[in-house]
């Protein structure tokens, strides 16, 4: 899960911006769990397409 939609149920604000204690520790938290947990879901995406792009190359090259 990405945190840059997560609101902040202490001070109302995203849980990205860190504004308050408890948002800096849900971030810090969120981030030694997964470290893909910063990147927003458009990143993911180009990065998985620049993956499928590198397995097909690899594919043809060994075809």
């Amino acid at each position: 899960m990405t945190y840059d939609r997560l609101v902040c149920a202490n001070c109302a604000a995203p849980v990205s911006e860190g504004r308050c204690p408890v948002c800096r520790a849900n971030r810090q938290r969120l981030e030694q769990e997964n470290p893909f947990s910063g990147l927003n879901p458009m990143a993911l995406i180009a990065l998985l397409a620049v993956l499928i792009a590198a397995l097909a190359l690899v594919a043809h090259q060994t075809a």
